[in-house]
């Protein structure tokens, strides 16, 4: 399964992104991550269901420092074209 994400909140300037790798790393998940223009910190990850669940899960709780008010979180269906391992985009 491949998911689109997108959180708002106080999520750039507190290790979001690198946050969000060492969690898609530990589950095993394909997908990138960057910082967007407008504060938000935005995404695509891939793998099986249950683990995009718990995915989902922690980037809801975020890092120590940071603060999560908003994620949306959208399927996108199967495909495989997502690097791997996870990694962060500038």
């Amino acid at each position: 399964m491949r998911v689109a994400f997108r959180v708002r909140g106080l999520v750039q300037g507190v290790g979001f992104r690198r946050f969000a790798e060492r969690e898609a790393h530990a589950l095993g998940l394909e997908g990138w991550v960057r910082n967007d223009p407008d504060g938000a910190v935005s995404g695509e990850a891939e793998g099986p269901e249950a683990d995009l669940a718990a995915f989902r899960a922690r980037l809801a709780e975020g890092p120590a420092f940071g603060r999560v008010e908003h994620l949306d979180w959208r399927a996108l269906g199967v495909g495989s074209s997502l690097p791997r391992p996870f990694e962060i985009r500038r």
